[in-house]
């Protein structure tokens, strides 16, 4: 007796043909079009009104195009602010805050990720527990912290006055410590392979030399990442310095911007200019930096 023929279930079933997948490809570059336009249009907006007259600046609706172009606008907003006071206040507090911070990050980061101590883990624990402090919080205590004593007080207690208002100090101190940047590094030195560690100890490295030679060398796009956000929030900051200043020689840019807006009131066209030369120094950074950017934070996200 014949037993009948038994078909594998992928020859008796039909074969239905693949649609490759163009329309979500098509959708998905839609939609970054759409958010880069959307991305790219304040800054647009901001150049071309930066050189539209007062008249064509305030219309409603703008005009996508200048239909003439002033490029004295610029000349006339630096003439009424002293700029270049302002944008060399802000490179020193800003490149002194990256140094300063990348110092005690590294520092305290390796010591996090590469060394044991008693107590290392609750220690770390309270240090981010300040990062979701607001700033707000911090305000008054840090203020208090840089003024002056008044006459007849402890200047030590119960809280320390250094008398450093009105200082490029005062600016840079109160952020030398970022517990999101000693985070960030601490997960990129827990990346390092214990192996390099032990062949440093054999070949008689301390800490600092392990970390000199062969811990920074490969922790760049971290460091990176490191500087470049701390040169951002240092670049726009403006209430801190607007508090703890009073001087116009000391103060940093976003507070001459600030000056300047109440000073040019409506005229629009020469607020655009001034704002578009402020933040060119930001967008350059992260045009130079911003390969650096991706692969610092990619790399740190990946290991816990």
């Amino acid at each position: 007796m014949n037993t009948p023929q038994v078909l594998p279930r992928a020859i008796t079933q039909p074969v239905r043909p693949r649609v490759p997948p163009i329309t979500g490809t098509l959708f998905k570059h839609l939609i970054l079009i759409v958010v880069g336009v959307a991305v790219a249009y304040p800054f647009y907006f901001m150049i071309t009104s930066a050189f539209k007259e007062f008249s064509e600046a305030t219309t409603t609706p703008p005009t996508f195009w200048p239909l003439s172009w002033h490029p004295e606008n610029y000349a006339e907003v630096w003439a009424r602010q002293p700029w270049a006071r302002y944008f060399a206040n802000t490179f020193l507090i800003a490149g002194l805050s990256v140094l300063g911070e990348i110092i005690i990050a590294v520092l305290a980061a390796y010591a996090f990720a590469q060394m044991n101590f008693r107590g290392k883990n609750v220690l770390f624990a309270l240090f981010l527990a300040t990062y979701m402090m607001p700033g707000e919080a911090t305000l008054i205590p840090n203020f208090v912290m840089m003024s002056k004593a008044p006459p007849g007080v402890n200047p030590f207690f119960p809280i320390p006055r250094l008398n450093l208002y009105d200082t490029y100090a005062a600016q840079i101190l109160p952020f030398l410590a970022s517990a999101f940047s000693v985070f960030l590094l601490r997960q990129q030195f827990l990346a390092i392979p214990k192996e390099l560690r032990d062949a440093a100890v054999i070949d008689g490295a301390g800490h600092l030399r392990f970390l000199w030679s062969v811990v920074l060398p490969i922790s760049v796009p971290a460091l990176v990442t490191v500087a470049i956000l701390s040169f951002y929030a240092s670049w726009n900051a403006f209430q801190w310095p607007f508090i703890v200043t009073s001087s116009e020689a000391i103060r940093p840019i976003q507070v001459g911007l600030n000056a300047f807006r109440a000073e040019a009131g409506s005229q629009y066209h020469l607020l655009m200019a001034a704002a578009s030369f402020v933040v060119a120094p930001i967008v350059l950074l992260y045009l130079v930096g911003q390969r650096f950017l991706v692969q610092g934070v990619a790399r740190t996200g990946i290991r816990g």
